[in-house]
């Protein structure tokens, strides 16, 4: 019987946490600097949630709320919990200090890159911070398209993201390999179609990356 090529076409990579080393380095920075510990921050958070009907962050992450809004906002959340007002305006570039390209998966792109794969990246990220991420890594060198959350009005896992990614990059969700570091939009790439490898380490990933770009089926 012949062989069916099944294997993707496509690949569609997370930035933060898959290219990066893992955000909640990021966060324990955060915590180390400021004194604000994260589970005080996810309280926070969560208070505002309740309070507007919607985590600031993912209206952050769309654009639907300027970063200085978001911080204003966190502020004053926490200020019920820590019982002072703190300063945030650091909060981006404590975030970026502790953030680091994880090379062997940047190198996997770049070789997937020059082996024919046609290559995206779908973020969720923040307007302000694209000069930030972008200097990070040869962005434009490896991606063909950027789908960044803060730019389109939508974030992961809402569908209507996997479907313009896959509109911009002009191939069938089958043909296309999703990897995300959380679980949550792995399952949203797996409902719009797509395959996906959820990125807990860069050898468990690298291998099922190599793995679902060369499969081969009997038909």
């Amino acid at each position: 019987m012949a062989e069916v090529d099944t294997s993707a076409k496509a690949v569609i990579s997370d930035f933060g946490g898959v290219l990066t080393t893992p955000l909640i380095q990021s966060f324990m920075a955060f915590q180390d600097e400021t004194g604000i510990s994260t589970e005080n921050l996810g309280r926070a958070m969560a208070a505002i949630s309740e309070r507007n009907g919607e985590n600031p962050l993912y209206e952050l992450e769309r654009g639907e709320i300027t970063e200085a809004v978001f911080l204003e906002r966190l502020a004053e959340g926490l200020e019920s919990l820590i019982g002072r007002r703190p300063a945030l305006q650091r909060f981006k570039e404590i975030y970026f200090e502790a953030l680091h390209p994880n090379e062997p998966m940047i190198e996997l792109m770049r070789e997937l890159k020059a082996a024919g794969h046609r290559m995206a990246m779908l973020t969720n990220n923040v307007r302000e911070w694209e000069p930030l991420w972008r200097s990070m890594l040869p962005v434009d060198e490896i991606f063909e398209t950027v789908v960044d959350s803060g730019f389109v009005g939508y974030r992961k896992p809402e569908p209507a993201i996997y479907a313009l990614t896959l509109e911009r990059i002009g191939l069938p969700a089958e043909a296309c390999l999703f990897v995300d570091d959380l679980a949550h939009n792995c399952e949203g790439a797996r409902k719009a179609g797509m395959r996906a490898v959820h990125f807990r380490d860069n050898e468990q990933a690298i291998a099922e990356i190599r793995a679902a770009l060369d499969r081969r089926a009997s038909g």
